[in-house]
């Protein structure tokens, strides 16, 4: 839909509405301290790791394995696209180069490439704290919980309490309304399910207090539990990359390394989520995790959410598996039909939204190993970058050299049109730095520069509609700048939608430098819309009441000699 006309938004206010927005952007960049965009690989280097596949029986992995795991791979590392990195296969090795990373950085945010499983959890203990602060099956607020999302079924809905800031504190937390360890009776047992009696297993060492005290452990395989007592979670030794078996039990340690599971045969495979994402709850304004299965996932997620909804603590939690440790482990408030659930428990931003990534990126059809990881420098750097901007700025002079001297007064609107243009694409590719990783590389500041032809066209339509409006000898000025702007302002949206349309489509099927281009004119497009209807159009309404233009002053590019207008018409401009 396009813009109102002037006479429904007066010129000023709407002069006033974009500088709004520019002082909006300028605080952002400011509170962020993001003045300068982030560099892509090409201007700032980075990190390249080298993954290698592993097969069971040493074969050569199958072909579309390995085109799915570059398909996740690439949406893990770039999943908007912009961010300039880069995913390649390189025979059966796939080659990840992450611009601006460090060897840590990169090998944290590609290691995770093993099948993510979903796995009711029978036990859980500390990894080696004291026994004081062993878990017990009291009611805790602090872990997180799945329940049904917002647009689901409300069969089986249940509020998550979990209000507190999740810690790595690795205790078992019941549902809302659950009994405590004193003994009152729970939601559970009012379903008509009572605690399993535990049953004999190996003991602990002599000298140490059994971690599984207390816990039900029926069902457990004995070679399970003694795996599960002599475990260790520390840094190198726990399971980071580990390939598990999904139809054994397995023990697990947490991701933060300070709690230890056992979980039960896998229920739910990664690869049957849909998609998952990070967002606000409308009624509690707590932060969630938002995850949609397929079909066959949404029936097998029901039946393992009602499973773990009807037993006791710790087994009403459901582990998230992911590269064999325990990414998450939230506690079921119901049976979730449909697939479509909520998991809470009181996460921040930044954590949700890393939660869903490694969910909806996680699943993996092969295991890799590293087999090289190595840092890059920029191979272009800081010269060609200064070139590329010296360019651009060469570019934008000639077109402003250009319209001083063919539009004379109005080209001094269009240079402050391509002035406010140039402010507004650098606080926005700021701001886009800042907060969805859009990283600056060569091929963007090429789309940038590129873009600068779109926007002066856009003016010069403007500028050519006023003026043969007024040759005609039939308005004033200022009814000629608003007939004009209705015609004119159709052959803008045209040409803008065309130029988006290409960029979007060109975004969605390229990868890589190629979509960073696309990304950037699709901005500078979007950018040009905005200028010229909230600064060109009002900027000229406004001129066209001072007397330079509407006498039609020689230098005003309005003048009759310039335009080959009659001595008739001359009059009928000096009358407005």
């Amino acid at each position: 839909m396009a813009p109102p006309t002037s006479s429904q938004i007066k010129p000023g206010r709407t002069l006033l509405a974009l500088l709004v927005i520019i002082l909006a952007m300028g605080a952002t960049v400011v509170f962020q301290k993001a003045f300068v965009p982030k560099f892509g690989l090409d201007l700032a280097g980075g990190t390249t790791v080298t993954l290698s596949p592993v097969t069971s029986d040493g074969k050569a992995p199958p072909q579309e394995s390995l085109d799915r795991a570059v398909s996740i791979i690439r949406d893990r590392v770039n999943g908007t696209g912009i961010s300039d990195a880069e995913v390649a296969r390189s025979g059966d090795n796939i080659v990840i180069s992450v611009p601006g990373a460090g060897r840590d950085e990169a090998i944290k945010l590609v290691a995770t490439t093993a099948e993510m499983r979903f796995r009711q959890v029978l036990a859980v203990a500390a990894a080696s704290t004291p026994p004081a602060t062993l878990p017990t099956t009291a009611a805790t607020p602090n872990s997180p919980a799945v329940t049904p999302s917002a647009g689901a079924s409300p069969a089986g809905r249940a509020v998550s309490k979990a209000l507190a800031e999740p810690t790595p504190t690795p205790t078992v937390t019941r549902r809302a309304r659950s009994h405590t360890a004193t003994g009152e009776k729970s939601e559970a047992g009012t379903r008509g399910k009572a605690a399993p009696s535990p049953t004999p297993t190996p003991s602990a060492p002599a000298g140490e207090e059994d971690p599984l005290a207390g816990q039900d452990l029926t069902g457990i395989d004995p070679a399970t539990l003694q795996r599960f007592r002599t475990i260790d979670c520390s840094a190198k030794n726990r399971g980071q990359g580990a390939q598990d078996d999904p139809n054994k039990q397995i023990v697990a340690c947490s991701q933060d390394g300070t709690a230890r599971y056992i979980l039960d045969k896998a229920a739910v495979q990664g690869s049957q989520i849909t998609t998952a994402s990070a967002g606000v709850r409308q009624d509690t304004g707590e932060w969630v995790v938002n995850l949609d299965f397929k079909s066959q996932g949404a029936s097998q997620w029901s039946d393992l959410t009602a499973k773990a909804f009807g037993a006791q603590p710790p087994r009403n939690q459901i582990g998230v598996v992911l590269d064999g440790l325990v990414i998450t482990a939230p506690a079921s408030n119901g049976r979730i039909p449909g697939g479509k659930t909520e998991i809470s428990g009181g996460f921040t931003q930044q954590t949700a939204t890393e939660l869903a990534d490694q969910l909806k990126y996680g699943a993996l059809p092969l295991k890799f190993v590293q087999s090289s990881v190595v840092s890059v420098s920029s191979t272009l750097g800081q010269d060609q970058l200064r070139g590329g901007l010296i360019s651009g700025a060469i570019g934008l002079l000639i077109v402003m050299v250009y319209l001083l001297l063919y539009y004379r007064g109005l080209g001094a609107i269009g240079i402050a049109s391509l002035g406010v243009a140039t402010i507004v694409t650098y606080l926005s590719v700021a701001v886009l730095s800042a907060n969805v990783g859009f990283r600056w590389s060569l091929p963007h500041i090429i789309g940038l520069v590129v873009s600068i032809g779109i926007t002066a066209d856009s003016f010069i339509v403007y500028f050519e509609r006023i003026r043969d409006e007024i040759k005609e000898g039939r308005r004033t000025l200022r009814a000629a700048v608003e007939v004009a702007w209705r015609r004119a302002k159709r052959t803008i949206l045209v040409a803008d939608a065309v130029m988006f349309i290409a960029a979007v489509v060109l975004y969605f099927l390229a990868v890589g430098g190629v979509a960073g281009f696309a990304f950037a004119m699709g901005l500078t497009t979007l950018i040009d819309i905005v200028v010229v209807f909230l600064f060109t159009k009002p900027l000229m309404s406004l001129a066209a009441r001072l007397r330079f233009f509407s006498k039609g002053h020689k230098l005003s590019g309005l003048d009759a000699e310039r335009m080959g207008r009659t001595s008739g018409t001359e009059q009928t401009l000096q009358e407005a």
